[in-house]
């Protein structure tokens, strides 16, 4: 999974650039706004921030986190004897309670926890308004109907990083239900406001890291569902943004990389056809780019290692030379010490590829 957020771009109110500057002045502004729609009967805005600091920005560890993945619970399980909570399949993994030490002699789902974890994740970084006309008198113990509105940038991060602890944690399934909710507030935004370029990089992005979780469980056919929607969405924003490039070429090697275990090498040399072109555009104009010049590298070696599969060495033989021609003229930086270490060890990958020899080619 990309380790990056897809909302950390969008600009923010509160971002440091704008609290020095002005911050006293935007107070007082907000406060007579605020004011005048309060006298004027509207209803005023209110800031969708957490009660309980769950955001992106200082993210607490709380009763209602898991203290394994340290993200928020997903499928409380509570241990007996000693009590303490944390999710299912984090849990199962240990024999003795990581907090106590206590042997665990069981295991039980804390199904009342867990309604309250979801019921927060629901509202969480949402204005909760009434659905229900306040002239109309409502049944005594009638069930009120609550819709949510403005859901907020600090909305998808927070889901974002829940997603991205759980992953590394191994817990996908967690992982993949806090990624479902993000990708259908995002939906619900295309669906009020159009196909933004935001909102559509945004939604291409979360669709990769579902693939990603749907391909740790071994659902291949869903993790090619998701990668191809994404690919759909990335494509429809501007190329002109580096990080963009990287996720769509990503996606389309990905879904290549499994048509490829899955010995469909016509549709795998598709896909990586398609991210070739993608990353060949991106250096046209950013040719100064290291990092674009070695995924072109990559995309190369994956395209010659199909052909070569396919029977076509003198094609997959001219690919890997480009490769290597590419990353030999490659200078980098002093300081570029993670690149370089990635440049060696493809180009090292390249060599080994281009001197061995196919059966149908020996003397």
């Amino acid at each position: 999974m990309t380790p990056v957020c897809p909302f950390v771009k969008a600009a923010r109110p509160d971002e440091a650039s704008l609290k020095k500057t002005g911050e006293s002045q935007t107070k007082h502004q907000s406060g007579q706004e605020v004011k005048v729609k309060q006298e004027s009967g509207e209803s005023a805005t209110i800031s969708p921030k957490c009660p309980f600091g769950y955001d992106s920005e200082t993210f607490k560890l709380g009763p209602f986190s898991c203290m394994i993945c340290q993200a928020l619970l997903y499928g409380s399980s509570k241990c007996v004897p000693c009590s303490h909570v944390y999710c299912k399949a984090c849990i199962s993994r240990f024999k003795d309670c990581p907090l106590c030490g206590a042997d665990i002699e069981k295991i039980e789902p804390d199904t009342n926890l867990q309604n309250v974890v979801d019921r927060f994740i629901e509202g969480h970084a949402r204005i909760k308004r009434s659905q229900v006309d306040k002239d109309q008198q409502e049944a005594v113990g009638e069930k009120k109907t609550v819709i949510y509105e403005d859901v907020s940038l600090e909305r998808g991060a927070f889901l974002v990083q829940q997603a991205m602890r759980a992953f590394r944690a191994q817990n996908i399934e967690s992982a993949k239900s806090r990624l479902g909710i993000c990708a259908e507030d995002i939906r619900e935004q295309l669906e009020r406001m159009g196909a933004t370029s935001e909102l559509c990089s945004q939604l291409g992005a979360v669709l990769g890291m579902l693939g990603d979780c749907c391909r740790a469980l071994g659902d291949a056919s869903s993790a090619i569902t998701y990668f191809e929607e994404s690919v759909n969405f990335l494509k429809k924003v501007p190329t002109d943004d580096l990080e963009i490039i990287h996720t769509l070429s990503v996606s389309l090697n990905k879904v290549g990389d499994l048509k490829y275990y899955d010995e469909d090498l016509q549709g795998a040399r598709s896909y990586y056809f398609q991210s070739l072109n993608v990353r060949r555009d991106a250096i046209k104009n950013h040719h100064s780019s290291p990092s674009q010049i070695l995924d072109v590298a990559v995309s190369l070696a994956k395209v010659a290692d199909v052909d070569r599969n396919l029977g076509n060495e003198d094609v997959a033989v001219d690919e890997f030379q480009e490769a290597i021609k590419l990353l030999d003229k490659l200078t980098l930086k002093p300081e570029e010490v993670g690149l370089e270490q990635r440049r060696l060890s493809v180009l090292e990958f390249l060599k080994n590829q281009l001197s061995e020899k196919q059966p149908d080619s020996n003397p």
